[in-house]
């Protein structure tokens, strides 16, 4: 009889030890595929954040600069209001000189004809002179469009008879006007107005909420890694006192 006992002892024994050794083998798996995921996700999430910050700094600089320039231009215009002008008078008063490169350091002196055009404003019926647009409008306070210099003076001049025709053939045009009459000068087109604002305020919030998506998303995936790992932690100590009952679940971790 002690040789039957022994002998059930010894089997219970070698059953135990086999199901110990199986989960070992099971926790050796689970650990080395749980080290290989985080080599793996480490480097990749850190990337990942790097360039979600990288994004919003450069976000933020785009603000910074377009804020100074494009956007303090928009407010700065007060052609705000829209209207129909009556062309007046148009008349070449003279040739205005300009500056064209002409290779490293060097310069030369152009000349082109200079068109001064005054219209009414039918909304209110005052008389302005018409300018191109507000770069125009600071350049020169007299011509109606400044053409690029170049050292073809003709070509110039060709532009500007152009303008001059067009203008006493359509003798009413769609311009701009300050309603506040600080300025006597009429625009017939706006650099900056609320379009030119929109398209300067959209690239820097698409990148900054990329980048913040980024950077979300990364601290989401954690998240859930850190949760599934705690689900499948808890499933395994279920399982390893389900087969090996009266053990404690400690001896699994």
């Amino acid at each position: 009889m002690f040789f039957v006992a022994g002998a059930r002892n010894a089997a219970a024994s070698g059953r135990e030890n086999k199901k110990r050794l199986i989960y070992q083998k099971f926790r050796e798996v689970d650990i080395l595929d749980k080290k290989k995921t985080v080599t793996a996700l480490k480097p990749g999430e850190d990337r990942a954040i790097l360039l979600g910050l990288g994004m919003i700094l450069c976000s933020m600089m785009m603000y910074f600069v377009l804020g100074i320039t494009v956007l303090r231009s928009c407010a700065d215009s007060v052609w705000t209001v829209e209207g129909t002008c009556a062309v007046i008078n148009s008349t070449v008063t003279g040739d205005m000189n300009c500056s064209y490169s002409c290779g490293s350091n060097c310069w030369r002196v152009s000349r082109f004809p200079c068109l001064q055009v005054y219209v009414s404003v039918n909304n209110t019926g005052r008389i302005g002179r018409l300018s191109h647009n507000e770069e125009t409008q600071d350049a020169s306070s007299e011509c109606v469009y400044i053409p690029r210099c170049q050292k073809d003076s003709a070509a110039m001049r060709v532009a500007i008879v152009n303008i001059s025709q067009h203008l006493k053939t359509n003798r009413h045009i769609s311009c701009f006007y300050d309603p506040s009459e600080q300025q006597d000068t009429v625009l017939l087109t706006r650099l900056y107005d609320h379009s030119a604002a929109f398209h300067t305020l959209l690239w820097p919030s698409c990148t900054l909420t990329v980048g913040a998506l980024i950077i979300v998303m990364v601290n989401l995936t954690q998240y859930l890694s850190r949760l599934c790992e705690e689900i499948k932690s808890k499933l395994c100590c279920d399982l390893w006192q389900t087969f090996l009952p009266g053990r404690d679940s400690e001896n699994f971790h």
